[in-house]
């Protein structure tokens, strides 16, 4: 278990070094990853208001991953970045 959360903490560390910036549906992807390995499921009701779309589309992004454990969260991240690193290398 140690092995994957250390895994996990280089990943988040690539995914700030990468050479370009990836799409913003890939970012929204990092994020509700992220979140859901590092917080569980979301923890609000509350969405944010419908003109913050910002906030909306990552409350959204994040509320699609739900019951998604995180060990599970942990590793698509990782799968991920690791795919991010490989297509700009």
């Amino acid at each position: 278990m140690t092995d994957l959360k250390g895994t996990f903490e280089r990943a988040v560390k690539e995914s700030k070094e990468l050479p370009s910036k990836p799409d913003n549906e890939t970012l929204l992807r990092l994020y509700s990853l992220y979140k859901q390995a590092t917080e569980g499921d979301i923890n609000t009701e509350n969405p944010p208001g419908m003109f913050d779309f910002v906030a909306k589309a990552k409350y959204d992004a994040w509320l699609k991953q739900k019951g998604t454990t995180a060990d599970n969260a942990m590793q698509q991240y990782i799968q991920l970045v690791t795919q991010l690193s490989n297509k700009t290398s």
